[in-house]
């Protein structure tokens, strides 16, 4: 029943907008592949129709996923060192720092956020991605509150 509704709708859609389309648009020949210029840029996402495009909607770009991570929004891991990194050119700070070896046997550099911290050598610690601007080559970022790593203290008025 739902099914053959759908069909329905779907042929309807694609009469009206196929009719629309052949009234106001005028033809554009679209050049074969044989026919372009060595060198030249054939467009990378193209509809084969108007109609695919109101039926599709537009693109999505994906964002890749994380490499050291296997594509995980987090990872848990053992912290093998504690850093302090220094920022790009106009900040000037002692960002904080930790090497991780992740589950999956790779070693990343992560940011610990907020004020303090109380990471030391074989803690564990959750890892997710994210990069901090301002520090070259740190694209992780330490979960506070999660297993070894505190969460931030506020300070008491």
């Amino acid at each position: 029943m739902l099914a053959s509704l759908c069909r329905s709708v779907r042929a309807c859609l694609t009469d009206v907008v196929s009719s629309v389309v052949r009234c106001s648009l005028p033809a554009i020949p679209v050049p074969h592949v044989a026919s372009l210029a060595p060198g030249s840029v054939l467009p990378v996402r193209a509809y084969k129709s108007i109609v695919q495009m109101a039926l599709c909607g537009p693109f999505r770009k994906k964002r890749p996923p994380n490499k050291h991570m296997d594509g995980k929004p987090f990872m848990k891991g053992i912290v093998l060192k504690t850093l302090i990194r220094k920022p790009k050119k106009p900040n000037s700070a002692n960002r904080k720092c930790v090497k991780v070896r992740l589950s999956n046997g790779r070693e990343v550099v992560a940011y610990v956020p907020g004020e303090g911290h109380n990471l030391q050598e074989h803690n564990i610690v959750l890892v997710r991605g994210g990069r901090c601007q301002d520090l070259i080559g740190v694209k992780h970022k330490i979960v506070r509150g999660k297993f070894d790593c505190a969460p931030v203290h506020k300070p008491s008025k």
